[in-house]
């Protein structure tokens, strides 16, 4: 049995991997997926002061008080900075990180420094400011390769604005990623999605770690559960 930590990505919460997790629990596996605070069922806390570390809490928070050890700890998509921090707070306490085509993060930067010019102003030029915080609108799911419109339509009925503020934060770890625990990148090619290209190349050139590719989209904790249940099983002890 494996215990797993799933963390989610922008604009969504734990909700977003119920497809996974009915294969994993199915299978005898242990599986959490918290939601970081101001997003999915917590959007009522949302606040100008959640940033990079509140996320990194939340994942901690987590790990401690369930008393989880030999985690597999996940991060799909911009879930990779947080999850990183966790690794790097408490490396003692997870077996591998997993990258399901996410963000690995630079020590001392943001995120926003990971993507391409276009991208980055686009999406700070659209911010607007809910409850008091300035936050990026949630994205249209299209552009994660989500095509069915009972999923499109699940997704749009839950996604939830996202802090600007986490986008922006430069992120401290004690050391870089590569020198933490044991790592899995997996990245998604049909079609490669545009913010993770810099960290899926990134991740194929570093030494020691487990580095695959899947014919699926950004969106695969949707479109594609259980391939992306039966890759987790699958990783390396």
């Amino acid at each position: 049995m494996n215990t797993y930590v799933l963390v989610h990505g922008m604009f969504l919460g734990g909700w977003c991997w119920a497809r996974v997790v009915q294969h994993l629990i199915t299978a005898g596996h242990r599986v959490f997926t918290p939601t970081q605070t101001g997003l999915g069922e917590r959007h009522h806390l949302l606040s100008p002061s959640i940033g990079m570390d509140t996320f990194i809490q939340d994942l901690v928070n987590v790990i401690e008080f369930e008393e989880l050890e030999q985690v597999i700890l996940v991060g799909h998509s911009f879930g990779g900075m947080a999850a990183t921090g966790a690794a790097d707070a408490m490396p003692q306490r997870i077996r591998r990180l997993v990258y399901l085509d996410g963000a690995i993060p630079l020590p001392g930067h943001a995120f926003a420094e990971q993507l391409p010019e276009k991208i980055r102003s686009r999406r700070l030029a659209a911010a607007k400011e809910t409850q008091g915080t300035r936050c990026f609108m949630p994205m249209d799911p299209r552009l994660m390769g989500i095509k069915k419109s009972q999923e499109l339509n699940w997704l749009r009925r839950h996604m939830t604005p996202h802090p600007v503020k986490t986008y922006l934060d430069p992120i401290q770890l004690s050391q870089a990623p590569a020198q933490g625990p044991p790592c899995t990148y997996i990245r998604c090619t049909k079609p490669y999605y545009p913010p993770a290209n810099i960290s899926g190349e990134q991740a194929r050139k570093i030494p020691g770690w487990h580095y695959l590719e899947i014919a699926k989209s950004h969106g695969c904790i949707i479109n594609a559960a259980q391939t992306v249940a039966k890759l987790l099983q699958e990783i390396p002890s």
